[in-house]
């Protein structure tokens, strides 16, 4: 069962009426880009935005300063639509967040009057850091799911995919502490922090022949002492570590982690090994909302979704764990740049970008609503 054509039109006008609205706050959160939990202005922008359509808004909400809730409705089946707005270092919008935040508002603004005769209370969620702090693992654990039956978002790409993969991701902070000495006077005395680094990337260089295709170790030294005159008594790095699923990013992690300690055994050092957020776990869709994405996306005109192997990490994963999830990449760019270039974040403005907001905004209400009707049976 799905929806009547006579609803879907209304919704997607709803849509099309704030046209010129869902554009503006797209445009305006990428003109004034904010890294993870600093996204201050984006966040109040969302939730003031929804506040003034009559949502019922908290702000802050589930212990983090730049998360939101607002609903409307209050039927049985509950959907949560999620906004991320959060930007790259140094690239803005390069990841399209502008897009997706905007394209959630229209999905939720188009629900809002009819969701208690569809039975469904709207649940959109401000989920801040999804490129770096897993703001919706934090959201999960504080309860922001709670209760929901169906979740979803949509995400700027350079392809079309419904079924949307990623990979699971772990991070990984190495902090050695060794014993300053002069290199000539007293060498023997030293503890290099420095090499003890050395050493655990040599291992990790040998282990990686050893790993399965999906798996990735990768990573950057942040500081290996300031001096060539002065035996470093500290070194510092930061890793990633991905796997096709989350069962695997366990066992690598400890394989990683023993290459780490492999160096301070070997130098003298100890080490401090840290995990700076949750893990990232891989996406996985759900068969039935990703069935209803198909046909409406088909409906709206939008190309043919490809297959596509796992390519890209996401928070969306984690609700995916708990929650049936949907998460389709809407193509802005026909392949000629992708997520993480400077171009792209001129392609999150350009006219095949919101033309993928307000299909995708439309394509989440046609969902949702062909959800909560399946669910009347």
């Amino acid at each position: 069962m799905t929806a009547a054509d006579g609803l879907k039109s209304a919704l997607r006008e709803r849509v099309l009426a704030h046209r010129d609205d869902l554009l503006s706050l797209s445009r305006r959160i990428h003109a004034h880009p904010e890294t993870a939990f600093g996204e201050h202005r984006a966040a109040a922008w969302c939730a003031d935005f929804l506040r003034g359509h009559g949502f019922d808004v908290t702000a802050p909400a589930y212990g983090l300063d730049t998360a939101f809730e607002a609903t409307a409705g209050s039927g049985p089946v509950t959907v949560a639509i999620a906004c991320e707005y959060d930007a790259l270092p140094g690239l803005g919008h390069a990841c399209g967040h502008n897009l997706i935040a905007a394209a959630g508002l229209g999905a939720a603004l188009a629900l809002a009057p009819h969701a208690d005769e569809l039975g469904l209370t709207v649940r959109v969620l401000g989920t801040p850091a999804e490129e770096r702090g897993a703001g919706k693992a934090l959201l999960l654990e504080a309860g922001a799911f709670e209760g929901v039956d169906a979740a979803m978002m949509v995400h700027p790409c350079p392809f079309e995919v419904a079924e949307f993969r990623s990979f699971a991701l772990g991070t990984l902070s190495v902090a050695y502490t060794g014993r300053h000495a002069h290199p000539s006077l007293n060498a023997h005395e030293g503890r290099n922090a420095a090499d003890a680094l050395t050493v655990a990337q040599v291992a990790l260089g040998l282990l990686r022949q050893h790993l399965p295709a999906q798996w990735k170790v990768h990573g950057v030294t942040t500081g290996a002492g300031t001096s060539p005159n002065a035996i470093p008594d500290r070194a510092t790095a930061e890793y990633e570590i991905r796997a096709a699923a989350a069962e695997d990013l366990k066992e690598l992690r400890e394989r990683v982690e023993a290459c780490f300690r492999a160096g301070a055994l070997a130098t003298g050092c100890e080490v401090e090994l840290t995990r700076p957020e949750p893990d990232y776990l891989d996406f996985r869709t759900d068969a039935h909302l990703i069935s209803l994405w198909k046909d409406n996306a088909r409906a709206l005109g939008r190309p043919e979704p490809q297959q596509r192997e796992a390519f890209a990490c996401t928070d969306m994963g984690n609700v995916s764990h708990a929650v049936p999830s949907i998460h389709p990449v809407l193509d802005i760019t026909g392949g000629a740049c992708g997520p993480h270039e400077a171009a792209f974040a001129e392609a999150a403005i350009s006219p095949m970008g919101e033309r993928a907001l307000l299909d995708g905004a439309v394509g989440m209400a046609w969902t949702a609503a062909d959800f909560a009707a399946a669910g009347r049976g």
